[in-house]
């Protein structure tokens, strides 16, 4: 089934159809307002249904928190491919709070015109509104121990590789993916700001199997650069260890080769639409 038709409609709520029909009928979709062909889509990228969301009367009313994360995060994904139609460079981090303009946003635009992509970051981004943690037990020295996992620190989850068997593993590896993508596209500041020790870069190259000749030179790396290294081979290894492969996980393989545009993208939704004092949607890691 097509992704605009079976991917969206597993996560929209009744609130989210409700909004949409009443703010952009299937049959009143502005032409100007429709960038992609028909469905549901064709409507979240309407530009009465992003005012909705994401207008200053939405804004001040606190109406944004009704509608699911799903929609907000697919409207502000849709709102970027209108953005970047109009763009000739987009603002990149050179350092902590510093930005300097790169004129890639051809590429970008090649990334968004995939329908399958978008979805796949509308659904990234709603993934961490709620966010896993727990404990798992390890056997190390002979003796029983308690480990604590979380999927906002990629040094824990990691840990899981070494209690989980090999075929449950799959799905470990684009979670690791998935934490590296969100913490480099959404919060690259904080990312930066609490870069990893050597301890924990040691780590995680270890458990990403990065040969020993390409580890010193890694974990001398930037943040944003280790994040995006390390993100496209937890994707790579979800690829290539899974049992099954699906359309869904083919996606997760393309975004292991366009991981900076994803990253790029993402940077851009977050911070004109997703981040602020008053964001809704996602609170600072650590906080």
């Amino acid at each position: 089934m097509d992704a605009d038709v079976s991917g969206y409609s597993d996560h929209l709520t009744e609130t989210d159809l409700r909004l949409l029909s009443a703010v952009a009928p299937p049959e009143k979709v502005a032409p100007g307002g429709a960038p992609f062909p028909g469905g549901i889509e064709a409507r979240l990228a309407d530009p009465r249904v992003f005012d909705a969301v994401f207008g200053p009367a939405a804004v001040a009313a606190g109406e944004a928190v009704l509608v699911s994360p799903f929609l907000a995060f697919s409207v502000a994904v849709c709102r970027a491919v209108s953005d970047l139609s109009t763009l000739d460079y987009l603002p990149e981090r050179s350092g902590l709070r510093q930005r300097i303009p790169v004129f890639d946003t051809p590429e970008l635009r090649d990334f968004l015109g995939s329908a399958a992509r978008r979805l796949f970051l509308a659904e990234l981004l709603a993934s961490f509104t709620r966010v896993a943690s727990g404990r798992y037990r390890v056997r190390s020295g002979g003796r029983s121990r308690t480990r604590r996992f979380s999927e906002l620190d990629p040094v824990r989850l990691a840990g899981l590789l070494e209690a989980t068997p090999e075929e449950s593993r799959p799905g470990i590896y684009r979670r690791l993916g998935d934490v590296s993508l969100f913490l480099a596209g959404v919060f690259p500041d904080y990312a930066a700001a609490h870069a990893l020790g050597q301890v924990d870069v040691a780590r995680l190259l270890r458990a990403a199997r990065v040969p020993r000749a390409e580890r010193d030179g890694l974990a001398a790396a930037p943040a944003l650069d280790l994040l995006e290294y390390l993100g496209a081979r937890w994707y790579r290894a979800a690829l290539a260890t899974a049992p099954v492969h699906t359309g869904r996980l083919a996606v997760v393989g393309e975004v292991a080769g366009r991981f900076r545009q994803a990253r790029r993208i993402l940077n851009h939704v977050a911070d004109r639409y997703l981040l602020g004092p008053d964001s809704p949607w996602f609170g600072r890691p650590g906080s």
